[in-house]
């Protein structure tokens, strides 16, 4: 069974940092990309960052570029995401998602999510 378990998150003042962790179990954590996507207050769901198996390719939405890195540790089947300069409308819940081959189709996996609220 393919389960993925966020943690990390918490509230912090505006400019402050936060590291989530996200645990992956069930699948081959080291062939699949991994991603973070949130969900503030009231929105739909947004894409954060985006990493490859074998996390030497990364990618970022622009509103997170140069503030959030994402990087994983295969080793321990573990994705991270550091989160420095944080601002109020980083406020969310932050899911890891793994898309993952089953039995010849690709399933969506997404975490229970953390919360991250910045706030002073």
């Amino acid at each position: 069974e393919v389960q993925l378990v966020e943690s990390g998150g918490g509230l912090v003042q505006p400019g402050g940092s936060l590291r989530l962790s996200c645990a992956a179990s069930g699948f081959t954590f080291n062939i699949y990309g991994m991603s973070w996507v949130r969900q503030a207050p009231g929105k739909g769901l947004e894409w954060v960052s985006t990493i490859n198996s074998n996390g030497g390719i990364t990618r970022y939405d622009d509103s997170v570029k140069g503030r959030f890195t994402i990087s994983r540790d295969n080793a321990r089947n573990t994705v991270y995401l550091q989160m420095n300069s944080l601002k109020p409308e980083d406020t969310a819940v932050y899911y890891c998602n793994a898309i993952v081959a089953n039995s010849g189709s690709l399933t969506n996996y997404w975490g229970q999510g953390t919360q991250v609220t910045v706030s002073s």
